[in-house]
């Protein structure tokens, strides 16, 4: 089904220790131009292996540039990021895109799968990169999102739910040290929605995954074990097993109610 392409990459130098956090951010800050406002102010984050955490603020809160800095998609101006011990701020470009490949995953708001491939195809794109195809763990992926046997259709011939459903399989195919996910569930109904979130918090429960999920929705929140919520860059609190109620009371309180 897969072609081999390329070489497989190797290892990456400093890898994680048994003992080492999912992610930790010290210090981070992030500012997008001289003299101006800090997009994020300094932040100090750590979270173990086999955590879901919820991001939430209001529009401009910082929400998008955390995950941006966390996950290695834009350096931070000032501070340390590390995902599994990794320092990312120690690697060229070339190694953390490899880092972001092999130990990061993503799931977005609107799928980003590519049309033309299978729907297997779509989930071992990770691994085809890394030059290690493994159908067998592209199959178990599929069926543990409940999408086993439909590895060779289209992702046009799926619902959104479904698709979905396949960009979490894609996220967890590399068994990453964090998968980041970026409102996972807003362009889905609630109880599509709901399926979704489920299957996040079974990659926690049940495989030891990390998650850090930004999203605007109290209900989707409810399902982590811990709320963070940001304001013009700062941290303004956090939320242990937090629950919608809670979660929409304190972003009411941040001046920007929830819908």
């Amino acid at each position: 089904m897969f072609r081999r392409q390329g070489s497989a990459a190797g290892t990456l130098e400093g890898g994680p220790s048994g003992g080492a956090d999912a992610l930790s951010l010290d210090g981070v800050t992030r500012t997008y131009r001289r003299g101006g406002p800090a997009a994020l102010e300094p932040l100090r984050l750590t979270l173990p292996r086999g955590r879901f955490l919820a991001v939430m603020g209001p529009s401009g809160s910082g929400k998008s540039t955390l995950l941006q800095c966390a996950a290695g998609l834009d350096r931070p101006s000032a501070g340390t990021v590390r995902i599994g011990g990794v320092d990312l701020g120690s690697l060229k470009e070339a190694a953390l895109t490899r880092l972001r490949r092999e130990r990061v995953g993503f799931v977005f708001q609107a799928h980003n799968l590519v049309p033309s491939l299978s729907v297997a195809e779509n989930v071992a794109l990770p691994l085809l990169l890394g030059g290690e195809p493994d159908e067998g763990r592209v199959s178990l992926g599929l069926a543990e999102v409940g999408l086993g046997g439909r590895g060779d259709d289209r992702p046009t011939e799926l619902s959104g739910g479904q698709q979905q459903r396949v960009a979490i399989a894609r996220a967890l195919v590399t068994r990453p040290e964090v998968v980041f996910a970026d409102e996972p569930t807003g362009a889905l109904d609630p109880v599509t929605a709901h399926g979704v979130l489920a299957l996040l918090r079974q990659a926690v429960d049940q495989d030891g995954h990390t998650v850090v999920m930004v999203t605007h929705d109290p209900a989707a929140a409810a399902w982590a074990d811990e709320a963070l919520f940001l304001a013009d860059g700062h941290v303004v609190t956090r939320l242990l097993q937090p629950d919608s109620a809670q979660v929409h009371a304190i972003m009411r309180n941040l001046g920007r109610p929830t819908a």
